[in-house]
C-alpha cells in the first residue's frame, strides 16, 4: 500500500492510500494522472515531478530548489510571533 494523488490540471485533487493494482484500475475509468507520493495533500500543486503547497499570498514566490513558498521580506528572526500583511507586504507582530 502506498498514497496516490488524484491530480487534474496539475492540481492534486484527491490522496489516497491503495495497492498499484487499484490504482490501475482506476486510471483506465477516470480523467487525470495518478501520482505516488509521500508528501501530497489535496489542492497542491503537481509540476510533473514535484508537489508544491499552494500558493499562500500572491506577493510570495515559489522556490524551485525547496518548493517552499517566500515572501518577498524575510521572516524576522527575533522570536516573537508575526503574520504577513499582504496589504503592506511586511510582517506584523502579534504579539
Amino acid at each position: 500500500m502506498a498514497n496516490y494523488a488524484k491530480v487534474i490540471n496539475n492540481v492534486v485533487t484527491k490522496v489516497i492510500v491503495a495497492d498499484a493494482s487499484y490504482i490501475n484500475s482506476l486510471v483506465e475509468n477516470e480523467p487525470g494522472i495518478w501520482v505516488e507520493t509521500t508528501n501530497a495533500s489535496t489542492d497542491w500543486n503537481y509540476d510533473g515531478n514535484n508537489f508544491y503547497p499552494p500558493q499562500p499570498f500572491d506577493s510570495w514566490t515559489l522556490n524551485t530548489d525547496t518548493y517552499t513558498w517566500e515572501p518577498p521580506v524575510s521572516h524576522p528572526t527575533d522570536g516573537n510571533p508575526y503574520t504577513w500583511n499582504e496589504d503592506t507586504q511586511t510582517w506584523d507582530n502579534i504579539s
